[in-house]
């Protein structure tokens, strides 16, 4: 092979995990575009696609030994219009906009919120304890408040009254995603080891429940996460001061 030759099959990208950075970047403007058009519901949905595409992405390249700079760089930009930008314009638009600057204020927060956690994701790849993330990840961040949405419309919530919770949520997971509070990565778990039965049941029966009231169990499933990671931080801090005890 040529030099020439070489220097083109560098130049050249993986093309099945980037599929589906691409499909959870589609999944990301769709949302946005579906909320200018007052279908909110349908962008809340969208925000959700975009994070099992993005789950997806980084298995595939694994699976398929296709990881790469460029796909790693793809992908955190892809997170930041799905999970930073839409989540925020979505609330926006969906219950801020009468709020004036204190609606444009707490959309800022999350989307600067979702802008920092990535960039600080990135920079600390090699140094990072892979068991825990610092700070609230982005698509958890993002699904709060597209499930605080879903479920608000579902049940016919006035917005005169969910837009007050909607800005503490979305100033809230903002601040979580910057912060310093740690989240399990859930790495640890082996998906190919074998599992008592009884753990195959419960997954079977969460799955069921999900599927039953997703917007509302979807909501309260990553709401549960984002409580976690102050209640894990302070566990693990109270064990580490009882151990310096003599």
């Amino acid at each position: 092979m040529t030099p020439e030759k070489r220097s083109i099959r560098r130049r050249g990208i993986y093309l099945l995990p980037n599929l589906f950075t691409t499909g959870a970047l589609f999944s990301g403007f769709y949302a946005i575009t579906s909320a200018m058009d007052g279908r909110f519901e349908t962008a809340a949905i969208s925000i959700f696609v975009a994070m099992i595409l993005d789950g997806m992405d980084g298995r595939v390249a694994r699976l398929t030994n296709t990881q790469s700079e460029f796909g790693a760089q793809y992908d955190s930009l892809s997170d930041m219009v799905s999970f930073g930008a839409a989540p925020a314009l979505v609330m926006y638009l969906w219950s801020f906009t009468s709020l004036g600057k204190l609606g444009l204020f707490a959309a800022f927060v999350h989307m600067a919120g979702g802008a920092l956690r990535l960039a600080r994701f990135n920079t600390q790849l090699t140094s990072a304890d892979k068991r825990y993330f610092q700070g609230l990840p982005s698509p958890a961040a993002a699904a709060i408040l597209a499930g605080f949405i879903w479920i608000s419309l579902e049940h016919d919530y006035p917005v005169e009254i969910s837009k007050y919770i909607g800005i503490a949520l979305t100033i809230s997971t903002g601040l979580l995603m910057v912060s310093n509070f740690r989240y399990s990565s859930f790495k640890e778990i082996d998906l190919k080891g074998k599992v008592p039965f009884f753990v195959a049941i419960a997954v079977m029966l969460g799955i069921a429940f999900i599927m039953a009231q997703p917007q509302t169990m979807l909501f309260l499933l990553f709401l549960a996460y984002a409580i976690s990671g102050p209640v894990v931080t302070l566990v693990m801090r109270r064990r580490r001061l009882h151990g310096r005890k003599p």
